[in-house]
This record gives structure tokens, sequence and C-alpha cells, in this order.
């Protein structure tokens, strides 16, 4: 081909021609501060990003952000740096701490778990946000005003119902948004069709919206997390929109249903016995049907956790229980709750006086069953909500009688 260099990242002779194959929201990045689209509470006038380059005093810093949202490049930038393993990260800390460069690092990924804290405590971390639809909605009639950047030379015109269909479906990513809009235009251009570009023309472009999600960081335990607490505070309406965020976004259905089977017994505990049996139901019933269908016991299921009585006083018990053990070690275990397989056992008293509760008139036995350094702790306290109500009246029946029994024993 005439004029191949046989550089295949080699800029074209044409610069009219290398402009219009360079993506428009690289053509459109920030050229200088005012361009920069939102963020307003680290640039406005006062706030502490503007304040710390107005007096030309900018230190190292961490730039954390979702996608598109316009992380700054200067000075020794290092754009996702979360991808440097820990040793790459430490062959910076000598050069960051003498003052040898000013370090700038964007990640789209939280600073506490990717990056090192000794390189994270000689830089501050500024968090970025999604741009908001007013601020995309700017970035946009900006490129489509620009003549030498952006789509001004196209003559084709955007409804204003169009450009907010466009920042509405980007999820605050201004890369993604010039591309749709990009894309839509183009699109526009290459049909004839009269007039402005519609909101049917953006849809058709944006395709099927992206979720932000993903199975091991931040967005995933963000995510669980809204479920968990939507659950437990009993908001069905909450706990299924998230459930649907995570399986909308690729969220492995039994990842889903063993959080779910957890929050039964965590929970909804013996406020409501049947919970956990419905969502190990689901579990199985996942497991066995997948997807699509698996989304229906999932449902019901998470619908069911949300209305249900809620006690998490088993669980409770359990680290009260984990404490004693910690706190008291391997204590013996009282004779007559121990087993006697043979006559020498029998002799040395294992067994001895053990009362087997199916032979009493009312299924009970009132000795205890403890060690006696225990003393008479109370793991267990049930809550006076749902079936765990009747149970906290027995079980207060029996500690009383235990009480009374230990009591005449020892006197």
């Amino acid at each position: 081909m005439p004029g191949d260099t046989g550089d295949l990242f080699a800029p074209r002779a044409d610069p009219e021609a290398q402009r219009r194959l360079t993506p428009l929201a690289e053509r459109m990045r920030p050229r200088e501060l005012g361009e920069v689209a939102g963020q307003a509470h680290l640039l406005a006038p006062g706030a502490p990003l503007r304040v710390l380059l107005d007096a030309g005093e900018l230190p190292s810093l961490i730039l954390w952000g979702p996608p598109g949202c316009g992380k700054r490049r200067t000075v020794l930038f290092i754009d996702e740096i979360h991808r440097f393993n820990r040793a790459q990260q430490d062959a910076l800390l000598p050069h960051a701490e003498q003052g040898t460069v000013t370090l700038i690092g964007a990640t789209t990924e939280n600073p506490s778990f990717e990056v090192n804290a000794p390189l994270l405590s000689r830089c501050r971390v500024l968090t970025l946000h999604p741009l908001a639809e007013e601020d995309l909605t700017a970035l946009l009639d900006r490129a489509l005003a620009d003549e030498d950047r952006g789509l001004g030379r196209s003559g084709v015109a955007v409804e204003a119902e169009a450009l907010r269909a466009v920042a509405g479906a980007c999820d605050g990513d201004a890369r993604r948004a010039l591309g749709v809009l990009e894309d839509a235009v183009a699109l526009h251009s290459s049909r004839g069709v009269e007039g402005a570009v519609g909101p049917e023309a953006i849809r058709e472009a944006a395709g099927r919206r992206i979720l932000v999600h993903d199975r091991d960081r931040e967005a995933h335990y963000n995510v669980v997390s809204a479920l968990i607490k939507s659950l437990r505070a009993s908001d069905p309406d909450a706990a299924l929109y998230w459930m649907t965020r995570m399986l909308e976004a690729g969220e492995d259905p039994l990842f889903v249903a063993r959080r779910l089977v957890i929050f039964a017994s965590e929970d909804v505990g013996n406020a409501d016995p049947s919970a956990l049996g419905l969502a190990t139901s689901a579990y199985l019933a996942v497991e066995r049907i997948g997807l699509p269908e698996g989304r229906i016991p999932l449902a019901q299921t998470t619908a069911y956790l949300a209305c249900a009585a809620k006690s998490n006083a088993a669980y409770a018990a359990l680290g009260r229980a984990a404490e004693a053990v910690e706190r008291h070690g391997t204590l013996p275990v009282p004779m007559h709750l121990r087993n006697a397989p043979t006559g020498l056992m029998k002799g040395l008293g294992y067994g001895r006086g053990y009362r087997y509760a199916h032979d009493e008139a009312d299924g009970f036995v009132a000795a205890p069953n403890l060690p006696d350094a225990l003393g008479e702790p109370e793991f267990y306290r049930p809550k006076e909500v749902g079936a765990e109500r009747e149970i906290g009246e027995r079980l207060a029946a029996w500690r009383e009688r235990r009480r009374r029994e230990r009591e005449a024993s020892e006197n």
C-alpha cells in the first residue's frame, strides 16, 4: 500500500482520516482544568484539589473513582495503579517520599484493598464521583459543538431528550456516553434520516445497559451488603431490587442462594424456623434448574425472608458459647453425661445418675448439663418475636426448674 511504513500503530498521514478513526471519547479528553466535567467537590473554588492546584502545592495523590469519570493525567501518572503488584508499588516509595516525583495514581478499585499500606500512607486519596446527568449532558453538548475534536462538522443535530437519554443510560461514565453519542450520529448519518437524532436512535446505539458489577471486588461486596441489609430491614422491595441487580449483572445464582441460606439462619433464626428450610430448598432448586427459571425460587425466598419475623438470638448464642470455650478451655464433661461402654468405666462413675428424658413425665430433666465452672450461663436469649416468643417462654420455665434443682442439691 502506498505510504505503508510497516508500523501498525503509526498515525495516518492524513490528519482528517486519523481524526475520524480516533474515538470521540479520546478526542474530547480535557486539555485544561476548565474542561473537566463534574467533580465540583474537588475542583470548584475553595474545594480541596483546587486549593492545592492554585497554591502550586500538589502532593502525591490517589484518584479513586468509577470508569469514565475523568481521572487527571499529570506529573508521574500511573493509570490503573491497582494493577501494579506489591513489589512494583514498593519501588515507588522512596521517590514519592523524597519528592523526586509527584505521584498521581488513578484506580477504579478501592485503594484500601489494592494499594499497599506504605504507599497509601504517602498519598492523599481523593474520591471521584460518577458524573451527574447534567455534567454528562454539558459534555455531550460540547462534543456536538466542537468542530475540531467533536462532531460539529457532521451537521447532525440531537434532540435534548435524546441527550438526556444518553446521560441516563451510561451510569455516570463519560467515555461510554461519548461513544453512544458517536454511534448514534453515525447511524443517523449513514441512513440519511431527516431531522435530529431522537431517543430511539440513542437506544439502538446504547444497546443493553451494562451493569457495573464484579465477582471479587468492591462493587460485588457493596451490592451483596445492600441485599443483606435490605432483608434485615424487612424491605422486600429493596431486597428484590438488589437481588435482581446481582443476577442481571451476571452474578452466580448459587452465590445469591448461599447468602439467603445464611441469612435465614443468622437473621431470621427461630423466630421463623421454616425460613431455613425454604432457603435451602431454593438453593437446591437453583442448583438443579439453573437460570433463567432459578430466579423464581430466589425471588420467592427473598420476599419471604424480608417479610419474616427476625431474630439473631441463636447466632448471638453461638458467639457467647465460643467466648466461654475460649475463656475456660476444655473443661471436663460432667460424669453423668459421659458414655460408659465398659465395666471399668461404669465402675469409675461414668454415666452414674443420668436420667433419660423420655422416661420423665413431662419429658424434661432438670439436672445441670454443663461443667460446674461455667455456673448457669444463658448463651441463648430468645427474642419476643414470632415463634421464638413461645420458645422463650418454655426455656424460661426450664431454666427456673434447673436453678431450683441446683440450689436443692447444694443444700
